[in-house]
């Protein structure tokens, strides 16, 4: 049997580009699977939006295991982007998203910009559940010797730019292990990018002091959680005070109201939460559930009121 929460999460509409979602509270892409798993602890259509697992244009097993491991603030993954490639989610697991009632963001990524392009062009003919694409850029590029996508301004344009083909508003979800960050962000405006997507993990590495080697198969990996929320804060704080008329999705450590409204604050439209479900299936909604109770309490009708209003404190 379905245990769904009691009770739906209020209305808070919001605008992320020219998509309009119902609640500016989403998932992270890579925490709420490839489908409708967490369907079995709220209704999914109380969030903004569910943003899937990223997906590749063909199958791919992803890094060799240990793949997780918890740290004081959050977590290292190096999962890999494993995935059975855009095609299998489009047939199979993207029909019970749209049963649920959800709005659909897909998750693309690539190992060349002509990956890229496969994948965006598979999700050409989806139907209007899937209001958006998120470009994930913040992987290896085989073209450039291994450097990731997301630190090269030029190579992020150009991959925002052959992903025009899935026909739909596209983000670009970037890497805060650069201080390039404005500049690419500007990079992937110019490619076509109605949105970005702040932040994706920061590089990291945990030692196993008994065996003397890495504890992950891969070695390093992403950290996420509560630790990097201040590194997010400070990536959309930076972004949309040179790019204000550019919208955002913060993404990085958000657990609470709190950490949601902080993100708006620097400078988000829109926030998503992440590793806050591997502890609880029911951290979405509970978030999106907190967010629109604060509003309520502080008097906030629309949370465009609130987007980078620590800007017009900090002058």
């Amino acid at each position: 049997m379905r245990r769904l929460a009691s009770a739906s999460v209020a209305a808070l509409p919001v605008r992320v580009g020219s998509v309009q979602l119902r609640h500016p509270v989403m998932t992270a892409s890579g925490t709420a699977g490839h489908g409708a798993e967490l369907g079995a602890f709220f209704p999914l259509s109380d969030l903004g939006a569910i943003v899937v697992k990223s997906l590749a244009a063909d199958p791919w097993a992803g890094n060799p295991a240990p793949r997780v491991h918890p740290t004081s603030g959050g977590m290292l993954n190096s999962v890999g982007l494993q995935g059975r490639g855009v095609a299998a989610w489009r047939d199979e697991e993207l029909p019970g998203l749209q049963a649920s009632g959800a709005a659909v963001v897909a998750s693309i990524w690539g190992r060349t910009v002509e990956d890229f392009a496969r994948a965006a062009a598979l999700l050409a003919d989806v139907g209007p559940e899937v209001v958006a694409v998120e470009v994930n850029v913040s992987c290896p590029n085989l073209e450039d010797r291994n450097r990731i996508f997301a630190h090269d301004p030029e190579m992020t344009e150009a991959v925002m730019a052959a992903t025009d083909g899935c026909g739909r508003p596209r983000w670009a979800k970037l890497s805060p292990n650069t201080d390039r960050i404005v500049e690419v962000a500007q990079a992937a405006q110019r490619g076509g990018a109605e949105a970005v997507t702040l932040i994706n993990t920061v590089v990291g590495m945990a030692i196993d002091v008994e065996t003397r080697r890495p504890v992950l198969g891969a070695q390093r990996g992403g950290l996420s959680g509560r630790a990097v929320h201040p590194v997010a804060v400070r990536a959309c704080f930076d972004v949309h005070q040179a790019l204000p008329d550019l919208a955002i999705i913060g993404v990085g450590g958000v657990a609470s109201a709190v950490d949601a409204i902080e993100l708006v604050l620097a400078g988000a439209c829109a926030v998503q939460v992440g590793t806050a479900s591997f502890a609880d299936p029911r951290a979405a909604h509970r978030v999106a559930t907190a967010v629109s109770k604060w509003c309520q309490e502080h008097g906030v009708g629309s949370v465009a009121e609130l987007v980078g209003a620590a800007h017009r404190r900090s002058n």
